[in-house]
C-alpha cells in the first residue's frame, strides 16, 4: 500500500502587538511639543516648530489635534497626573513608615519626576504661570487636588508629632512645592550633583532647618 504523508498541522501566525502609526504619530506631537513648551514657553512655540522637530508637515498635526491649545491641554494635564501618580505610588510603597519618611520619599519622587522623567511634567511647572486665566482655569482642579494630598500628609506629620504644631500647613505645602518646582529653572544635573543628593538636602533642609544643631 502507497504510504500517504501526514500533513503538519499549521502554525498558528502570532500577531505582533504595535501600535498604529497614528498613535506613534500622536505621542511623537506630544513629546516634541512638550519639549519645545518648556525650552521656549507656550506662546513662543508654533505648531510649525512642532510639526518640523516632529518630522511632519504642519498640516498633519490636524489629523491629531484642532489647535495648538488642545496639545497644551493634554500635555499639562499628562505632566501634573504623572507627578502625582508617582508621588502616590511612593509614599503607599512604604506602608506604615514613619512620615518623615513619606514626605522624603514624595519630595524625591516629586524632583525625579520633575528634573529627569517627565517632559510633560517639566513644561507643566514652568509655563503654567505664563498661560491666560481661561486655560489655568481647566487645569486647577487637578493642581488643587494635588495640592490637598499633601496638604493630608503634612497634617498627619503633625498630629504623629512629627511637624511642629505651631507650623501652618498651607504655607508649609506652598514652600515646598514651590522650592522643588524653582528646581526647573536651575537644576543642571551634567554640572550640578544628583538628584538624589538635592532631595537629601532638601529634605535635610525643610526638617533641620539651617540653625546649628
Amino acid at each position: 500500500m502507497k504510504r500517504v504523508a501526514k500533513r503538519e498541522p499549521k502554525r498558528k501566525e502570532v500577531a505582533l502587538s504595535v501600535p498604529p502609526k497614528s498613535h506613534v504619530s500622536r505621542d511623537l506631537i506630544l513629546r516634541v511639543a512638550a519639549q519645545l513648551f518648556r525650552q521656549q514657553g507656550y506662546s513662543a512655540t508654533t505648531l510649525r516648530q512642532i510639526a518640523e522637530k516632529a518630522g511632519m508637515k504642519a498640516g498633519s498635526i490636524y489629523y491629531h489635534f484642532d489647535s495648538k491649545t488642545a496639545i497644551l491641554d493634554e500635555i499639562l494635564e499628562l505632566g501634573l497626573q504623572r507627578i502625582f501618580d508617582a508621588v502616590r505610588a511612593s509614599v503607599n510603597e512604604l506602608g506604615k513608615g514613619s512620615h518623615r519618611n513619606k514626605i522624603s520619599a514624595a519630595i524625591k519622587t516629586h524632583l525625579v519626576t520633575l528634573l529627569q522623567e517627565s517632559d510633560y511634567t517639566s513644561a507643566n511647572i514652568r509655563i503654567y504661570g505664563q498661560l491666560p486665566e481661561r486655560i489655568k482655569k481647566r487645569h486647577r482642579p487637578l493642581r488643587r487636588a494635588y495640592g490637598k494630598y499633601w496638604d493630608d500628609m503634612l497634617v498627619e506629620a503633625q498630629r504623629a508629632g512629627e511637624i511642629r504644631p505651631e507650623i501652618l500647613i498651607v504655607p508649609l505645602r506652598r514652600f515646598i512645592l514651590g522650592a522643588l518646582n524653582w528646581t526647573v529653572e536651575w537644576f543642571d544635573a551634567r554640572k550640578s550633583s544628583s538628584v538624589q543628593e538635592l532631595a537629601n538636602r532638601t529634605t535635610s533642609l525643610i526638617f533641620n532647618g539651617i540653625l546649628p544643631r
